[in-house]
């Protein structure tokens, strides 16, 4: 067995080293930098002063280019430092995740709540106190979006669930990897846009700048110019009129579509980041070899034809790289020199033609790339829970028409060492599971036990149970139904809305797994009774199996009159005038009352 927090110690305690060693090495260089410059500046003052000219250009030269160098060389250390750093982060977040500090974590994904998804608000999958907000390791905006459709979207097959397995599996047991794909996104700070405007320029294409003769036109003109420029500098034979026309021609030349170009340079320039982060996302990938069928379907679609040159195969991470370094350069129209340098060299132009001509090799393979990464974003946070909690087991899923959920020892995987875990089976005949208990006994607990873990296992995570073996099915819930104002709708109502579209989708044919807690709770007992026991003879005789909890013990005599429901409850027990619970789920009907002893610990007294 894997154990997870040992290895994030370890791998903080190494990266903190390494971190020492870096910033020693930051400092070396820092300080000879200061020792190069007044080396440099000292020896120069002591040629000047001697009339040593052309040793006095040799120093100048030498030490200009040992300083670049410790310049240059200081940057990159810098960013290794910081590299090391986000990997120290990532691996003290691994640590509060087992910790159970998760709950800390800043990203929980509230933007993908949807009070109207037939699960997502009653499961905890998005939200504070997440599933989403416990495992979630992806950064990029598909990455989020493509971990969030895993949550809430139900394989078509048992193929498309084990093909996801086996990729989990995989990854799980490469911790590093999926650590250094984390932080090569983690390295930018900014946020990492929706990258569907980048998908649509990409793929929009101007053939004006694929014309050989523009572009002949474009490279051959500024040669002309420079040429003609130092020219006229250097000999009698032209006045500066000529360079200067030429320079004219080359000013009006740029104002020719000048708005449309700025305007791609300015959209390409706002990606800028976000190209690197993918580029490095893209080689990491590429670069590594995987053994899972899914990931090499993955790894096969980003491989794309060069259009010049049908034979050549150019990996995805180069293509790539090749936009990263056009953003480069169109960059440099920053500077503050930038518009004699674009007037003399026709620079606007020449990185028009650059990008062009991307667009025509690569640009319709952007977003299968972006969407590569995103997929495998999103099965690397499944892959945590592999890694963490190497004690679950992956789920056995089955395409059967008759329905079943048998799980042994499942518990709720975000309450951690704190769950306490249950036995269930659900198999023909039975269908129904009616839950009774006192309050705060865990009835609803246990509904939630069984559908997050049935969010994960269709999502292709390991599941926190002994055994698991499922039927696919859509799940649906109604557990948190609240009334809502701007629509004029009381709780009970809404609860009536949701129930009648599972009745719905179970009659359309669809397999069902219900989870109802506190059936029609907004009304009178009477009619509460009658509802509750109708649906769930209704929803007996429908393709569908789930759980229902009620404080309505009446609902127990269906057991006696039909053998597809079965009676199950959680009691509670006193010590020293307290209260406990241990959760445990048991056979029958619950015969324990609590709420009088709840209401007095609560300060409400209550003459019996």
């Amino acid at each position: 067995m894997i154990d997870a927090e040992k290895s994030y110690k370890n791998r903080i305690n190494k990266f903190k080293k390494l971190e020492a060693r870096q910033a020693k090495v930051i400092n070396i260089i820092s300080n000879l930098r200061l020792v190069v410059f007044l080396c440099g500046t000292l020896v120069g003052i002591m040629l000047y002063l001697t009339h040593n000219y052309i040793l006095l250009a040799s120093d100048i030269v030498v030490f200009m280019v040992l300083f670049v160098y410790l310049v240059v060389n200081h940057g990159k250390q810098i960013k290794r430092k910081e590299y090391t750093s986000i990997l120290i982060q990532i691996n003290q977040d691994s640590e509060k995740r087992i910790n159970g500090e998760w709950h800390e974590f800043i990203d929980s994904g509230d933007e993908f709540v949807d009070l109207e998804h037939r699960y997502v608000h009653d499961l905890d999958i998005f939200g504070k106190g997440s599933l989403f907000q416990w495992i979630n390791t992806t950064k990029t905006f598909l990455g989020r979006r493509y971990f969030s459709d895993l949550l809430t979207k139900v394989p078509d097959s048992t193929d498309d669930i084990r093909q996801r397995q086996e990729a989990i599996k995989e990854l799980s047991k490469r911790l590093t990897w999926r650590q250094r794909l984390q932080a090569e996104a983690l390295a930018v700070s900014e946020k990492i846009q929706d990258p569907e405007e980048l998908f649509n320029w990409s793929g929009i294409k101007n053939g004006f700048y694929r014309n050989s003769w523009l572009i002949a036109f474009a490279r051959i003109l500024p040669c002309i110019t420079v040429i003609l420029i130092l020219v006229a500098i250097y000999s009698q034979v032209l006045t500066y009129h000529l360079p200067v026309l030429f320079l004219i021609l080359q000013f009006i030349v740029l104002r020719i579509g000048g708005k449309a170009r700025r305007e791609q340079f300015a959209l390409a320039e706002s990606y800028g980041n976000d190209v690197g982060i993918y580029y490095k996302s893209i080689k990491l990938l590429e670069k590594h070899s995987f053994d899972s069928e899914y990931i090499a379907k993955i790894k096969k679609s980003m491989s794309s034809k060069d259009n010049k040159n049908k034979k050549n195969l150019i990996p995805a991470y180069k293509q790539m790289d090749r936009l990263n370094k056009i953003i480069d350069l169109i960059s440099s129209r920053h500077s503050a020199f930038f518009e004699v340098f674009n007037i003399l060299t026709l620079w606007d132009y020449q990185c028009t033609i650059f990008l062009e001509r991307w667009k025509e090799q690569s640009g319709e393979c952007i977003r299968p790339w972006i969407e590569s990464i995103a997929k495998i974003e999103a099965l690397s946070s499944l892959a945590v829970i592999g890694f963490q909690c190497s004690e679950w087991i992956v789920p056995e899923i089955v395409d059967d028409k008759k329905l079943v959920f048998e799980a042994e020892q499942i518990g709720h995987p975000l309450l951690g060492k704190n769950r306490v875990c249950n036995d269930i089976e659900i198999s023909k005949p039975l269908k129904t599971l009616l839950i009774t208990g006192s309050n705060m006994s865990g009835k609803s607990t246990f509904l939630r036990t069984t559908g997050i873990n049935l969010v994960l296992a269709y999502a292709g995570a390991p599941v926190c149970a002994k055994r698991f073996y499922v039927s696919i099915m859509e799940i649906y819930t109604c557990m948190r139904v609240s009334d809502n104002l701007e629509k004029n709708i009381s709780s009970f109502y809404a609860e009536l809305i949701r129930i009648k579209s599972i009745v719905q989708e179970a009659k359309s044919g669809k397999n069902i797994f219900f989870l109802l807690d506190e059936i029609f709770k907004g009304t009178n007992s009477r009619d509460r009774h009658i509802g509750a026991k109708v649906l769930i003879n209704e929803l007996c005789d429908l393709n569908c199996i789930g759980l229902v909890s009620t404080h309505d013990l009446e609902l127990s005599e269906l057991e006696n009159i039909d053998q597809r429901i079965k009676n199950f409850h959680f009691e509670e027990y006193y010590k020293n005038d307290k209260i406990y619970f241990d959760y445990k789920l048991r056979q029958g009907v619950s015969k324990t009352r609590n709420a009088v002893f709840l209401m007095k610990l609560a300060g409400i007294e209550i003459n019996e």
